[in-house]
């Protein structure tokens, strides 16, 4: 049967049932007529949020729980179908995400924020280029096979693991965004420990939570206002074309935190949730674990280089020199400031200049090292 460039839905090549229920998936979840079988989810406008619907309704039709981050490894119908019919399936988790494994480059592994996944390094991970293997770290629990940690010092010992299963030996490569930057630090502190190396620890607009106070309804207010105006800072530096960029970029983190919100109603208000309903008190849960972890943990002095990488300009809560790891960084630290504001840094087109700050810091870490 020839096939159109443009195939209606009953002329795409279907070679099992697997395939068949993917595709009315897939076609409802990101509203489209047509899918094949090759199509990219990303390519098609699927993000972190329609990623958790997605997820839901594999669970229920095929009775098997799969992470988010599984679209990295299979990121089209066919690809996920293959996946669907191993028999290991459902026992393949690990928090370890392959996002790029090619590349002459040592590997840098990225630790996930507050929200547990690690689709936000995406772009990061293609804007280094296919030369830099990219690895993240994604929560335990969103397997739903057991309750999220709740201790920075825990996450860190577990991917410690991951890692050191991955990369046997230093020097090691470590990077994390917000919270995610808590948990590299202490990962690089539990590294040392063991007595390798640490060539890179790479902050993205990374606090010491511990020392920033509880917020009061003022400050929680003062920080909405300045939540508006950096997103309007951002939008003012960019032309047309990034303009509808970053628009577009702004609109899926926003469907990103709507299960989290969604599960966080829903955990005082529901006892008995859909399939889809389930999967945002679950990361509703690892979200309000972590950002627990993140306030209690008490970060010691750390005897390596810490490269800080900040927005142009901080929220005023944040903005504390005690919360700044300069005092911390025995070994020295480095501040680059990227060319953007809050929540603008892993955002489509300003983590370009991220991934080029990242670059530079990587191949210098490595000369530094002498190790390629």
């Amino acid at each position: 049967m020839r096939v159109e460039s443009m195939p209606e839905i009953d002329q795409v090549p279907v070679s099992d049932d697997t395939t068949r229920q993917l595709t009315q998936i897939w076609r409802e979840i990101l509203d489209v007529d047509s899918i094949a079988p090759d199509q990219n989810y990303f390519d098609l406008g699927g993000d972190s949020s329609l990623a958790v619907q997605l997820f839901a309704q594999i669970e229920k039709i095929f009775g098997v729980k799969l992470p988010l981050a599984t679209l990295f490894e299979a990121p089209t119908i066919e690809e996920l179908a293959r996946i669907l019919r191993r028999d290991d399936s459902p026992t393949g988790w690990s928090s370890l995400v392959t996002i790029q494994s090619s590349g002459s480059r040592p590997p840098f592994f990225c630790i996930h924020g507050a929200g547990g996944t690690v689709l936000v390094y995406r772009e990061l991970a293609q804007r280094l280029g296919p030369d830099q293997p990219f690895y993240g770290l994604q929560a335990i629990g969103l397997d739903a096979s057991c309750p999220p940690l709740t201790r920075i010092e825990d996450m860190a010992a577990l991917y410690t693991k991951e890692i050191r299963r991955k990369q046997p030996r230093g020097p090691y490569y470590l990077g994390g965004y917000c919270m995610g930057g808590t948990v590299a630090f202490e990962v690089a502190q539990q590294i040392r420990a063991q007595g390798e190396q640490v060539a890179l620890l790479a902050l993205f607009d990374t606090m010491d939570w511990s020392k920033v106070p509880p917020a009061s309804i003022w400050d929680k207010s003062y920080h909405a206002v300045q939540r508006l105006v950096f997103h309007a800072a951002n939008f003012s530096r960019l032309d047309r074309q990034g303009k509808a960029q970053f628009l577009r970029e702004k609109a899926e983190v926003l469907r990103a935190r709507i299960p989290v919100w969604r599960g966080m109603l829903l955990a005082k208000l529901s006892k008995n949730p859909r399939a889809d309903a389930s999967e945002s008190l679950l990361l509703a849960k690892i979200w309000q674990a972590n950002d627990v972890a993140s306030v209690t943990y008490i970060a010691k002095p750390y005897a390596g280089t810490i490269t800080d990488f900040r927005p142009l300009k901080q929220y005023r809560r944040y903005d504390r020199p005690d919360a700044k790891w300069d005092r911390l960084a025995k070994g020295g630290q480095r501040v680059i400031v990227v060319p953007s504001y809050p929540a603008g840094m892993l955002v489509e087109p300003f983590v370009q200049h991220l991934a080029a700050a990242l670059e530079t810091a990587i191949s210098g870490a490595v000369q530094q090292n002498g190790n390629s």
